[in-house]
């Protein structure tokens, strides 16, 4: 039996969705001199909410307490007031013990690595913690909250020579002998014996792309349980032989797993689907499927990743952990659940337990419940630790802890109306417009299917550039001169770009680095894998895979990527270095991974490659569109990567940072030029954005970011300052080709149609010529030539960025000059006092 978590009836009483004030951006005029704009900024509203960027706001329930970097497990102790939180971001990695009366940290332990796993056990008097890609299981002792006379069980020799196992999920026996390991890259189960310094006992593969995660043991029935990560199924293993008896199937990326009623039931969260699955395990079979978004017609997106239950079992909580709530149902009768609303959390919500007494929950946020701007900002040289390293964005968001009471019907009722107040889903259907519906005429449709007279978009993503690195120049926005490395000398494309068509000056990155910045470029959403493997390779641990670009099935978000909905809706596409897997030489031809893309990719297109000029890219771009204007056809969908303003810093050989930069802005015109004078500009549009905004100097906010729109549609000499993100760049593209949304994000995000008229201006665009030499080489004695030579620059972010951007500023500026603290607001930025004016106030 299968069944959708309806809305529920408080809720809609309470009339939840309402429109949201924000994104109210004023199209004004750069000539005469622009009168202010009206903005609406992310942060503290007035109203006492945090507003991101993509239009959802955050209204915690409960006492808050900060804890660390990307909390990612809590576990209750057994019979003590004390909480074990789980630790494992790009800072310190570590477990925190807390006071579950008062929310006080009592104790911090620091660990080299860890990635999820922790468990007491029974009686209370040890804790046991997984040691990531250290292929290690970390013993404590227990005494009053503190964790102390730590021990290290390590399995014998690594699986293969290059592999690691990466710990995940862990069990413990009744007795407290016997310890159980889910290990996500070894894709086995492994037993431990606890007694004395702990030795494994026993290991049993699960399947090659079984990604194994969480772990329930049920000793009654001699069995555990494992949630297969990557397969979309529960494996029942033997817990005296090893043998799998049974593949349940659950829905995409099962993990956190709950035993009830005696070991009849497990509920399962499917962090890909909103959706728990509930299986009868006497009978071993799905029963239920509930479902957690706010309504049952929500795309993918909610990220359910924990599980609690009430002391009766009567009552289920599910962290939803990219919808930052809490769903709350009752599960009473078995297979007809019933939902009794939602309660509002911070920022990704990671884990959710409740008290041993029944009457408080407790809510880790992996993100916490706001962000703050870095204007002491990171020393781009420290690394190791300290205080400095947390205000890079990697360790920026830090966790905190949410304590409230258990709710009642009458609490439920008010946490269900702030949960849907702080929703920017305006509408029921997916398909139509989020927020104020474009002007009659307007070439960006209101709904999917509607009309356009665009009928191509081609889709450019860059790399790592914020708005005041290249735009802040620009009078007529908003940016700061002072930390523009990139002005119109370097860059003479960008800039007549935006002084012909439109500037945008409040675009945001949805992601933080390239390893969630394609996803989200792509997929308008990060998977739970992406989310947390990510922090640990960008802390420097390279034995994690990169887990972006169609490198690993399981970074797959369910809604998939644009081209997919391209696919299922017959509209042509084609890919120019995006998820795409270079040859071994430029003149060897490219592959990919991704089955969408495979017939749908330029083989001769080279993907990122720093010693490939973006000029080159344009070549055989220009190339490839004269044979479309030969033929008279041209596919509707083109994404096409140009890289190069990645630089390779000054690494001796490679050209300067300003010969990259004017490579890659002489690639943009030359491309621009060549669509506006092709048969097709009639009813194109193109779309510029980078995957993300790194570490570069951003006075607004780090993911603010250089983003164009072109087009004989474009209000031309014009400045929008509508707040934007990658996933309303998306959410334009798929109204003109008539897709559906990917993830809840885009369907959420407000199109750019603010920045687009209804008369057609077919005027061309003339490519502007480079205006530094193309051809300036890095010397030997180059400020950071020598700490250049050992960065990894062969794959996007595998350079250390906080030294290779301060390597960029210096290269630009002078060996002298100071890199100034990049803005690491992280879309959060104060609104004015009451009764102060803001760019609102005319």
């Amino acid at each position: 039996m299968s069944r959708t978590f309806r809305r529920p009836a408080e809720a809609i009483l309470l009339v939840c969705l309402v429109a949201l004030s924000t994104n109210a951006g004023l199209i004004r005029a750069q000539s005469p001199p622009p009168a202010k704009p009206r903005t609406t900024w992310p942060g503290m509203t007035r109203e006492g909410t945090v507003l991101l960027p993509n239009g959802w706001s955050l209204k915690p329930a409960g006492k808050q307490s900060r804890l660390g970097d990307f909390p990612v497990q809590s576990a209750v102790h057994p019979n003590e007031p004390v909480l074990a939180v789980l630790h494992a971001g790009y800072g310190e990695h570590e477990v925190v013990t807390v006071d579950m009366r008062d929310g006080k940290v009592i104790g911090r332990v620091a660990m080299p690595e860890t990635f999820a796993g922790m468990v007491w056990s029974k009686d209370g008097k040890k804790l046991y913690v997984g040691g990531g890609w250290d292929d290690v299981v970390y013993g404590f002792d227990h005494a009053v909250g503190l964790l102390s006379n730590k021990i290290t069980i390590a399995f014998p020799e690594p699986l293969k020579a290059d592999g690691h196992r990466g710990v995940a999920g862990l069990a413990i026996s009744e007795d407290g002998k016997t310890l159980w390991t889910a290990n996500v890259f070894g894709h086995t189960l492994a037993r431990i014996d606890t007694t004395g310094s702990g030795k494994v006992t026993g290991e049993w593969p699960l399947g090659k792309d079984s990604f194994p995660f969480g772990l329930a043991l049920d000793e009654s029935r001699n069995q555990i349980y494992v949630s297969l990560w990557g397969e979309a199924k529960v494996g029942v293993v033997d817990t005296k032989t090893g043998d799998i008896k049974a593949r349940w199937s659950s829905e995409e990326h099962p993990n956190e797993m709950l035993l009830a009623r005696g070991g009849k039931v497990l509920y399962v969260a499917n962090a890909n689907r909103n959706s728990v699955s509930v299986f009868d395990t006497e009978a071993g079979k799905a029963v239920e499927t509930i479902g957690t978004a706010i309504d049952p017609r929500a795309p993918a997106g909610s990220t359910p990743n924990a599980l609690a239950l009430t002391a009766d079992e009567n009552i289920l909580f599910v962290a939803n952990a990219n919808n930052n709530n809490i769903a709350v149902v009752n599960v009473k009768e078995l297979g007809a659940s019933a939902p009794l609303g939602f309660i509002p959390t911070g920022w990704y919500p990671t884990s959710v337990r409740v008290s041993r007494n029944g009457r408080t929950l407790y809510v880790t946020n992996g993100k916490g419940a706001s962000s703050k701007a870095n204007r002491e900002g990171p020393n781009p040289l420290a690394r190791g630790g300290g205080d400095k390293t947390r205000e890079y964005i990697g360790g920026l968001l830090q966790g905190t802890l949410s304590i409230l009471p258990l709710p009642g019907p009458k609490e439920m009722a008010g946490y269900s109306k702030t949960v849907y107040d702080c929703c920017p889903i305006k509408a029921v259907d997916p398909l139509a417009v989020n927020g104020p519906a474009p002007e009659p005429g307007n070439p960006i449709p209101a709904k999917v299917g509607d009309p356009s007279p665009i009928t191509h978009c081609i889709y450019i993503i860059k790399e790592n550039r914020t708005y005041d690195q290249v735009f802040g120049d620009i009078p007529s926005g908003n940016g700061e001169p002072s930390l523009c490395l990139f002005p119109e000398a370097v860059t003479p494309n960008h800039h007549a770009l935006v002084r012909e068509f439109v500037l945008l000056d409040n675009f945001y990155v949805d992601g933080e680095v390239s390893a969630d910045g394609h996803e989200w470029t792509m997929g308008a959403y990060a998977s739970d894998y992406v989310e947390r493997t990510w922090p640990l390779s960008y802390r420097g641990d390279r034995r994690v895979p990169y887990p972006a670009e169609g490198a690993l099935a399981i970074a797959r978000p369910a809604g998939g990527y644009l081209w997919d909905r391209a696919a299922e809706k017959n509209v042509s596409y084609r890919s120019y270095g995006e998820f795409i897997a270079n040859g071994k030489t430029p003149d060897d031809p490219a592959t990919t991974k991704v089955k969408t893309l495979i017939g749908h990719f330029d083989p001769k297109f080279r993907s990122y490659d720093l010693k490939y000029p973006d000029v080159k890219r344009a070549d055989r771009f220009l190339e490839e569109l004269a044979g479309f204007e030969r033929s008279g056809a041209m596919p509707r969908l083109i994404v096409m990567r140009l890289p190069n303003d990645h630089t390779a810093g000054t690494s001796p050989g490679s050209p300067t940072v300003t010969a990259f930069l004017a490579d890659n802005d002489l690639a943009l015109g030359r491309v621009v030029e060549g669509l506006s004078k092709s048969r097709f500009w009639k009813s194109l549009a193109i779309f510029v954005v980078e995957d993300d905004a790194q570490n570069g100097s951003d006075h607004v906010d780090a993911h603010r970011t250089v983003a164009l729109a072109i087009s004989p549609y474009i209000k031309r000499g014009a400045v929008d300052s509508t707040m934007y993100s990658t996933s309303s760049m998306l959410r334009t593209m798929e109204l003109i080709l008539g897709l559906e949304p990917m993830s809840q994000f885009d369907a959420a995000a407000r199109p750019m149609a603010n920045a687009f008229t209804e008369k057609s201006n077919l005027t061309p665009y003339r490519c502007r010529p480079a205006g530094t030499d193309l051809d300036a080489k890095n010397t030997a004695t180059a400020w950071g030539a020598e700490v250049s030579k050992k960065l990894n620059l062969e794959t996007e972010d595998k350079a250390d960025d906080l030294v290779f951007n301060e390597i960029i500023w210096k290269a630009v500026k002078g060996a002298k000059s100071p890199m100034p603290p990049p803005v690491r607001a992280a879309f959060v930025l104060p609104h004015p006092k009451s009764g102060e004016r803001d760019d609102d106030d005319d």
